[in-house]
């Protein structure tokens, strides 16, 4: 394994933040060289990136921002080209139908490597409230208590 093959490029914490996810998937991606040597660099956000099944039935990323590679000529890719989305055509279809209701989106939760290549954590989510949002803050708070307090009275 290569040093660079472990853990995240990037990530998108919004993702977590904004959306319920249904369901995730994992896809290859279509990619120039000059854009995997600046992925190695880690210089990707992702966080308002989406993705689109498109009528010939292919999936393709939106709005991702790859920084120009920095010894790269004229041959450089653009920062945000849209860039496709490899997927077995049973997931593409799975997508289609999901992505088709009403309230569910299409997004990225992270690019990482994975044997030399790089892949984008796809999931499908719906909109989370106001509300909702608090109510995780919440959670999230009472847990983090719960397990100060356990840790206290193991010391």
């Amino acid at each position: 394994m290569k040093s660079s093959d472990k853990g995240d490029i990037v990530s998108n914490p919004k993702a977590r933040r904004d959306y319920h996810i249904v369901e995730t998937f994992e896809a290859g991606i279509v990619l120039r060289g000059t854009e995997v040597k600046t992925l190695r660099e880690g210089k990707a956000q992702i966080s308002e990136a989406f993705a689109k099944v498109d009528s010939k039935g292919e999936v393709f990323l939106h709005n991702a921002h790859i920084d120009e590679y920095n010894f790269g000529n004229r041959t450089n890719h653009l920062p945000k080209a849209v860039r496709k989305l490899l997927l077995h055509r049973s997931e593409i279809r799975k997508l289609a139908a999901l992505s088709a209701q009403k309230g569910h989106a299409l997004i990225p939760l992270s690019m990482h490597w994975k044997n030399g290549k790089v892949k984008v954590l796809l999931a499908v989510g719906t909109g989370k409230a106001e509300y909702d949002k608090r109510d995780d803050i919440r959670k999230r708070e009472a847990d983090r208590e719960v397990r100060r307090i356990s840790k206290m009275r193991h010391s």
